[in-house]
């Protein structure tokens, strides 16, 4: 018997959680499968092992479980692996394939324009004119912000990069550019400034978030304060992503590709993210069951991350009380690879 589980971050904001469950109610019917769960990582029960032993309980001998997850980053290559080992070794009966999180997705950029159209800018459905260049573009004085969570871990925050050049090739703007809301540079503000010394009047911020949370209402302080300090210029705040019909097919395909055995997460099988796994905090690679579904507690500390010895690093981090839990960059592994 085949199921799937979907695994959210969880935030501290109720409707953020409830938008999960709601999304995942919609694709339930879209997916042939008897079994299909939800389960969050933080914040909001039921935890990563509660949500796999439901599966299990319910008569599961297959169960595809699929990160709700922008990017592979930390909880992706480490944290849901881990628990995913220990479920093995305690059900060897039972098949669990580990599916892909979203990634750099031809849909996503869709959903994005739609997204910037809803937000009121009216060229998005065009093919951006001279491919390759910004001259030639009507509307020179305008900017994307693309914003994200942002992460120390360097792949996530690459890929975002990447769907901002994708999101450029397909707009009628000079300038998309790519920021983020904490852990690393450029932050909002900083890109917010780059667009208007480029030349921007007018700058659409984009988050590139699954759902609402503290960090969207942060966001949205953050574009009234902007009002405010450049009266000359026009700030609109896109639309997140959402319940949108793409994101829902997205997902599905995730799931399907999991229960195919078709994703194969490199993370699952990798050799070196046993070693990694001794240099982290002991809470991040154990189902966090003993008494709090995966890390239950306050999180009111700010995830500081001993990151003092980074610059960029130096704006306290308040921002991180959903933020993935990335490790200490001080805490450097080496791993050596000696060939026969």
């Amino acid at each position: 018997m085949e199921a799937v589980l979907f695994v959210g971050h969880g935030s501290k904001d109720s409707a953020g959680n409830n938008e999960v469950r709601a999304i995942i109610e919609a694709i339930r019917g879209k997916l042939d499968v008897p079994i299909v769960e939800t389960c969050f990582l933080e914040f909001e029960p039921p935890g990563l092992v509660s949500g796999m032993e439901a599966c299990v309980r319910q008569g599961a001998t297959r169960v595809g479980i699929v990160p709700i997850m922008l990017f592979t980053a930390g909880h992706a290559k480490i944290h849901i692996p881990a628990a995913i080992d220990d479920m093995k070794l305690k059900y060897p009966n039972v098949l669990f394939e580990y599916g892909r999180p979203i990634g750099v997705h031809e849909l996503v950029l869709t959903i994005l324009q739609e997204r910037m159209t809803e937000g009121g800018y009216d060229r998005l459905g065009e093919q951006a004119p001279a491919i390759g260049g910004a001259e030639g573009r009507s509307h020179s004085d305008v900017a994307v912000l693309v914003i994200g969570r942002g992460s120390s871990d360097p792949d996530a925050n690459s890929d975002l990069f990447k769907m901002s050049r994708l999101l450029w090739e397909r707009l009628d703007v000079k300038l998309v550019e790519t920021a983020f809301i904490g852990v690393t540079a450029p932050l909002m503000d900083e890109g917010v400034e780059r667009c208007l010394k480029l030349g921007a009047k007018h700058v659409y911020i984009l988050p590139y978030f699954l759902f609402t949370g503290v960090l969207i209402k942060r966001m949205e302080k953050f574009v009234e304060d902007l009002r405010s300090q450049y009266p000359d210029n026009a700030f609109t705040l896109a639309p997140y992503f959402g319940f949108h019909p793409m994101l829902q097919e997205v997902l599905r395909e995730r799931a399907i590709e999991a229960l195919r055995g078709e994703a194969k997460m490199n993370c699952a099988t990798c050799q070196y993210r046993i070693a990694a796994m001794e240099h982290i905090d002991h809470h991040h690679h154990h189902d966090h069951e003993h008494g709090h579904d995966h890390h239950h507690h306050s999180h009111d500390h700010e995830h500081e991350h001993h990151q003092h010895n980074h610059h960029v690093h130096n704006h306290h981090h308040d921002h991180e009380e959903e933020h993935v839990h990335e490790h200490n960059r001080d805490e450097k592994v080496l791993i050596r690879v000696v060939k026969p």
